[in-house]
C-alpha cells in the first residue's frame, strides 16, 4: 500500500468520474427524460431537453477522458505482470478490450451527439417551429401535415433515433467498463 495520502492518488477521482458518468446516464435516460415527457407539455419538454443535452453529452465526452487520465494501474493482472496507470494503462495491450474499447466508445458516441447530432437536431427543431407558423399546425399534431413538415418530421425522427441509439450504446459501454473496473477491485 502506498504511503501517500489517498487524495493524491488517481483512484478516488477515477471512481467518482465513473459514478458520475453512469449515474448521469441512468438518471437522464430512464428517469428524468421519461418523467419530463409525461408531465410537461411538448414545447416545454423540448426547451428542457435543449437546455440539458449540452451538459449531458458534455459529461459523456469529458468523463472517459478523465477516466483514462485517472486509470488505476500498477495492479497485478496476472502473476508477475503489472498493468501501467493512466493513459499508458488504457493503451496497454492487456486493456484493449476491457478499457480502451468501452472508454473509446463512450468518448466517440458522446462526441458525435455533442458536436453533430445535437446541433443538427436543434436546426431541424427551429425549422419545424417556422413551418408550424406557416402551416398553423404543430409538428406533433395528428396528420395530415404539409409536405415540408412531413419531411422535417422524418428528418427529426432519424436524428433523434440515431442519437437515442448512440446514447444506449454509450450506456452499454459504460456498464461494460464498470465490469472491468469491478474485476480490478477483487
Amino acid at each position: 500500500m502506498s504511503e501517500r495520502p489517498i487524495i493524491f492518488s488517481p483512484a478516488p477521482y477515477h471512481i467518482l468520474s465513473y459514478g458520475t458518468l453512469l449515474g448521469t446516464q441512468v438518471f437522464h435516460t430512464f428517469i428524468n427524460s421519461v418523467a419530463s415527457f409525461k408531465v410537461l407539455e411538448r414545447p416545454q419538454f423540448a426547451i428542457l431537453q435543449r437546455a440539458v443535452f449540452p451538459s449531458y453529452f458534455g459529461i459523456q465526452t469529458v468523463a472517459p477522458i478523465l477516466l483514462a487520465l485517472t486509470y488505476p494501474g500498477t495492479t497485478r493482472i496476472l502473476k508477475g505482470i503489472d498493468a501501467p496507470s493512466s493513459l499508458a494503462g488504457v493503451f496497454d495491450s492487456s486493456n484493449r478490450w476491457g478499457v480502451l474499447l468501452p472508454l473509446g466508445t463512450v468518448l466517440a458516441t458522446g462526441l458525435v451527439n455533442l458536436v453533430y447530432l445535437l446541433p443538427e437536431t436543434n436546426k431541424i427543431t427551429a425549422l419545424r417551429r417556422q413551418q408550424e407558423k406557416k402551416d398553423g399546425k404543430a409538428s406533433y399534431d395528428a396528420p395530415p401535415h404539409s409536405k415540408d413538415m412531413a419531411a422535417l418530421n422524418k428528418k427529426f425522427g432519424q436524428l433523434h433515433g440515431i442519437s437515442s441509439l448512440l446514447n444506449l450504446v454509450t450506456l452499454a459501454a459504460t456498464v461494460a467498463y464498470g465490469f472491468h473496473l469491478s474485476y480490478r477491485l477483487e
